[in-house]
Order: structure tokens, then C-alpha cells, then sequence
């Protein structure tokens, strides 16, 4: 049977999951990249330079575990839905909330805050929706949901160029609140995970107490490095590896069954975090102060290239279901080799839009494989928590990146290309050989119980 008759027998609340997860992710990248877009006008703005603005960035990857983990917990405990729900109206809200940023200081505790919040969207919506569909499907479903992502920055792009020379910084975060909307459509026409349902039952119960401490520290864990100061680059590698990295993997005690695979997942994730965000979070930056692009080039560029990454996304995830999730994650990500040159060293917009679309296409070929592949391999019983929590702790230790490659940019007279390829041909060497070694459970049953759910079906 063709992937599209497939697709077809899909019932409406399977659809219904589908859709909620996907825009949940998209949407949630549209907040996120609306920032990237505007640290040149907010560093101008607060009188200060790219560099302290891009410390932004590291605050809200390093703050993403700790949500994950949280929100994670509550959705194994209440369930996916409701706690989905809560995720998308607290991060649409704080998203708000940043347009009113008095100071630079300020908006770093809401950018931190924003990515408490983000942290919880990614593992449930992946888990509601690879609970929900049939197993044959995940591979495909895996590359739609996963690029959301890049859907929401081409939105966040479309609506820079339109919008930005409008209403400013302060507006963008503003129409960043749209997103809150969604809550209503998950609540009103998305069904709770069946596979949640049916382990309802054996499913640990941690008790409410205990989930409002851990919430409490973890809170605390993520906010702790802007509200301690550390704003320089030397500060705040030091909080975020020294404090932050050390709290975030003494959560893997709840994972102590499973400590080995909790560990791999992690530097995978790491891997693959400085692989995407290595040649994302910088490029309209790159294309700005190197290039000189305006707001309109710099718009259309980005659109074409998160084209390329939604085609990867949704071609190599099908594709991880005949040839498995690590042989297409290898081949998506050496794809980036061969195109390094012509990515991040081209000098006229026509190239720089080509070799934007084929390495999106490898970053997030490779990362539409994900989502399947962390449900597949996570502990029964913990999907809620397990793949969110290993993919944005990597978040956390690949979270210096845009303070590296801005640094690393400014010693070579903003030379943001030579920092872009740095980070991704290591990110991809790296992501192919971990991958490679690494363990496969295409079409584990997500309905079993114990070991037996981790098994190949």
C-alpha cells in the first residue's frame, strides 16, 4: 500500500493530533526565530552590540531542559493533552510580555522564561502524535511534525519582511501572542493519547507535591543564570556548563534504568543541536552585517531556505521507513559536506539561496528522522518525558553556539561564514558517526508494557 492510501485511512482524531502537534512546533519556532531576526535592531536600540543580544539565544536553549522535563512529568502523570494545552498559552504569553522589555536585562529573564516554556512542547507534541498514529506511519508523520520547525521560521521570515520596517521589534513579539489560539483547537478537537490511555493505569504516579517542587527548581535552574548576571560570554559558559549542565543530567536519576541510553540520547542531541542551530540561529545575521542584505533579501533567502529543510524533513523521513531511522540520518547529514562552500562562502543572493536550500535540506532531512526515532527508542512509560528532556538538555550543552560563532565571527572581522561552516561540518561528522554506532527500535509498540515496548515489532 502506497504512503498515500495510508495517509488516507488516518481517522479525524488521528489527524486532529497530527495537526495540534504540528502548528504546536510551528508555532513555537515562530516565536523562537521572530528573535534572530532582530538582534541587529535591538542591540541598536539598547546600545549595545549583536554579541550581548545573541546571549538571548543561549539563555533560552539552556532554559528548554529544564521545561521539558517538567512539563514532560506532568504530561505522564495528567496526560498529553491538557498539559499541551498549558505549554502553548504560557509560552504565547511570555512572547507578549517581551515586547514590553524595558531593558536589555529584562528581556533576557523573559527569553529565558520563553524557553522554559518551549522546552515542554517539543517531546509531548512528538509523543501525542507517534502514540496516535499507526507505527508504519511514524516515519513520515515524523518529518511533517518535525518540520514545523522550519515552517515556523519560514513564517517568522515572511513576517520580518512584511511586518518589520512596520511596527519594529516590539511589534514582532507582539503578533508572537497568535499563537495562543491553538489552545483552543486542542482543546476542543484533539483526543488524549491512546497509548497513554491504555497505560493509564501502570503509568508511576508521582504525586502533585513532588511535581510542584520539581517545577520549583527547575524554574529556578533556568532562570539562575540571567538573574545571577551573566550576561559576558565567560559568565555565562560558566553558569550553563558548570551549574546548569550539572543539574540538568542529575535528572537521568529518573531515568537510572536506562542511564546508558538516556547518556547516548543526549550527546546525539547535543550533536545534532549544534548542527541545526549552528546553521540557523546566525544566518540572517551572516546575511545582514557580511552581505549587507536588507530586510527584504534577508526575508526571501530564508524563505527558500526553510523550502529546502521542509522538503528534506518530509523526503527523509519517509524515506527512514524503507531504509531505517539511522541509514537516512547518516546519508541526510554527509549531504552537508559537499555544500559547505557554496552555503556559507558564496558572494552573490542567487547562490546564497541555493546553498541555503541544500543545507537545510540535509540540517532538517536529518531531522525529520528524529521524532520517530526518540519515541521509538524511549523507555515505555516515560515517553512524555524521556524524548523531550534528552533533546533539549543536548539544547542546553549545544547553547553556547551563538555566543561561539559571534565571537568567533567578530575575531575575524565578522567573518560569520567561517563560523558557520566550522560548527556544521563538525556537527555533521559528529551526528553521522554517533548515528552510526548508535542503537535502531524502527516499530517498537508503543501499547506494551515493561522492556517488551522498547523491542523491535
Amino acid at each position: 500500500m502506497s504512503l498515500a492510501s495510508e495517509l488516507r485511512e488516518m481517522n479525524r482524531h488521528q489527524w486532529s493530533a497530527v495537526t495540534a502537534s504540528f502548528l504546536g512546533w510551528t508555532l513555537d519556532a515562530f516565536d523562537f526565530f521572530l528573535m534572530v531576526f532582530m538582534f541587529k535592531a535591538i542591540a541598536h536600540d539598547f546600545g549595545t552590540d549583536v554579541k550581548a543580544v545573541a546571549v538571548a539565544l543561549t539563555l533560552t536553549l539552556a532554559a528548554r531542559p529544564f521545561g521539558a522535563f517538567v512539563f514532560g512529568l506532568f504530561a505522564d502523570r495528567f496526560g498529553r493533552r491538557p498539559v499541551l494545552m498549558a505549554d502553548v498559552m504560557f509560552y504565547s504569553l511570555v512572547e507578549f510580555a517581551s515586547a514590553f522589555a524595558p531593558s536589555l536585562a529584562v528581556l533576557l529573564i523573559l527569553r529565558a522564561l520563553f524557553g522554559f516554556a518551549m522546552g515542554g512542547e517539543w517531546g509531548i507534541g512528538a509523543s501525542l502524535v507517534m502514540e496516535t498514529v499507526p507505527a508504519k506511519l511514524r516515519g513520515l508523520v515524523s518529518g511533517l511534525l518535525q518540520e514545523g520547525y522550519a515552517v515556523g521560521y519560514l513564517l517568522a521570515a515572511l513576517v520580518f519582511g512584511l511586518f518589520f520596517d512596520r511596527v519594529g521589534w516590539r511589534g514582532m513579539f507582539m503578533i508572537g501572542v497568535l499563537p495562543a489560539l491553538l489552545a483552543v483547537f486542542i482543546r476542543m478537537g484533539v483526543k488524549e493519547s491512546p497509548a497513554f490511555e491504555a497505560q493509564r493505569v501502570a503509568a508511576p504516579k508521582r504525586g502533585l507535591a513532588f511535581l510542584t517542587l520539581v517545577a520549583v527548581v527547575a524554574l529556578a535552574a533556568a532562570l539562575a543564570p540571567v538573574l545571577a548576571g551573566s550576561f559576558s560570554r565567560e559568565a555565562l559558559w560558566r553558569w550553563v556548563y558548570l551549574v546548569d549542565a550539572p543539574i540538568g543530567l542529575a535528572a537521568l536519576f529518573i531515568f537510572r534504568k536506562h542511564w546508558r541510553l538516556a547518556l547516548y540520547v543526549i550527546v546525539l542531541m547535543t550533536a545534532f543541536n549544534f548542527f541545526s542551530h549552528g546553521t540557523q540561529d546566525l544566518y540572517p545575521t551572516f546575511l545582514q552585517v557580511q552581505h549587507g542584505l536588507g530586510t527584504h533579501a534577508t526575508s526571501l533567502i530564508t524563505v527558500v531556505m526553510n523550502c529546502g529543510a521542509i522538503t528534506g524533513g518530509l523526503f527523509f523521513g519517509a524515506l527512514s521507513e524503507k531504509i531505517g531511522r539511522k541509514r537516512a540520518i547518516v546519508i541526510a547529514v554527509l549531504l552537508a559536506l559537499p555544500v559547505l562552500w557554496l552555503w556559507a562562502f558564496s558572494a552573490t543572493p542567487v547562490l546564497l539561496g541555493l546553498g541555503a536550500f541544500l543545507m537545510q535540506l540535509s540540517v532538517q532531512g536529518a531531522w525529520g528522522v528524529v521524532p520517530a526515532h526518540l519515541n521509538e527508542l524511549s523507555p515505555p512509560n516515560m515517553r512524555g518525558v524521556f524524548p523531550g528532556y534528552a533533546y533539549q538538555l543536548g539544547n542546553l550543552l549545544a547553547s553556547g553556539n551563538a555566543v561561539l560563532q559571534a565571537g568567533l565571527a567578530e575575531q575575524r572581522h565578522n567573518n560569520y561564514g567561517f563560523a558557520l561552516a566550522v560548527v556544521a561540518g563538525v556537527g555533521a561528522v559528529a551526528i553521522a558517526l554517533l548515528t552510526a554506532f548508535g542503537p535502531e527500535r524502527r516499530g517498537a509498540d508503543f501499547t506494551l508494557q515493561g522492556e517488551e515496548g522498547s523491542q523491535k515489532r
